[in-house]
Parts: C-alpha cells; structure tokens; sequence
C-alpha cells in the first residue's frame, strides 16, 4: 500500500444500538487511531457512529471523517462533535455507497438495520474486505452466504488483527 493512511469504515446501528455494540464501537474508534488509521463513519451523534467517533478522538493524532446524509443547512449540521471532517452528500441514505466506497476495509459493528445492512452488502458487492464484529448469527450465516471477503470477529482485538492480516494481503478478499 502507498503512504496514504488506512481508511477503516464502522458501520452500525445509530439510535436503535445496543450498550454492547456503543462500547465496542468506542473502544474500536479508539483502536484504529491507535494505529493511524483514519476512521469514517455516517457521522450521526448517535450510536455506534458517535461512539467510534469518541473513541477515536481520545488518540493524539486522530483523523475520524463523517459522511453525512444532509446539505449542511439548520438541523443537517447536527453531526458528532468529534469529527475531523464531515461530509455534508445531500443524499439521504444513498450515502451508504460513499460510506463504503470511501473506506479501505468495512467493519460492521453490532449489526443494526437496513441502512448498516445496505452497507455490508455495498462493500461484498465492491469486493471490499469485510469484518463483522459481535453480530447476531443472523447476519453472520447471510453475509458470510453471499462470498468472498466476510470475516467474522467477536472482540475488538481480533477484529484489528483481521484489518492487519488484511493489510499484509494487500487488502484484497480472502
């Protein structure tokens, strides 16, 4: 890979998600600033975004992206104070695909809903590596059905191990 810093997307639920996917989102935004990487998630100030967001932020030298559904205008430019940069589409859900598009490696943290589930599918059909991190037996059993490239991690440390295994491969699927 060139010098470009690594770019790691968490995807996850906002509103709707669990204490348990909250603390593993914050604890994994923390990890992936650790390394240097650049984290990018949908920017929201809820759930698994604002809580790898926060993580993240915690890390001197921190680089955390926000891809936003709105246009930057009144209650659009409520997004997670943490961020770096926030990306204002104007798309609406259609910024699953720039969310994914604009990542090196996917990780889906906690599961979530449609929106998180759109970009799971986004990143598989991309070709794009995928880990998912404490997801319900669910998505696992559907996700790791549809290809190549879904890697399944229960903890946060394993779920970096992956990302590096992956640099080392030159980011390609499995």
């Amino acid at each position: 890979m060139s010098s470009r810093r690594l770019v790691v997307g968490v995807m996850g639920a906002g509103e709707g998600a669990s204490a348990e996917a909250v603390a593993l989102a914050e604890k994994l935004g923390e990890r992936i600033s650790a390394r240097g990487w650049v984290l990018l998630t949908g920017g929201r100030p809820a759930g698994v975004m604002a809580a790898a967001c926060r993580g993240a932020a915690r890390v001197d030298g921190h680089l955390v992206v926000g891809v936003l559904p709105g246009e930057g205008r009144g209650d659009d430019r409520k997004n997670t104070a943490e961020l770096d940069l926030a990306v204002f589409t104007g798309m609406g859900k259609a910024r699953n695909v720039i969310n994914v598009l604009s990542a090196d490696v996917v990780v889906v943290c906690g599961g979530g809903g449609p929106g998180t589930a759109s970009e799971a599918a986004h990143a598989l059909n991309a070709g794009m590596p995928l880990i998912l991190l404490a997801v319900p037996l669910l998505w696992r059993d559907f996700f790791c059905s549809l290809g190549e490239g879904v890697e399944i991690a229960c903890d946060v440390e394993e779920c970096c191990r992956l990302i590096e295994a992956r640099i080392r491969r030159g980011m390609r699927p499995s």
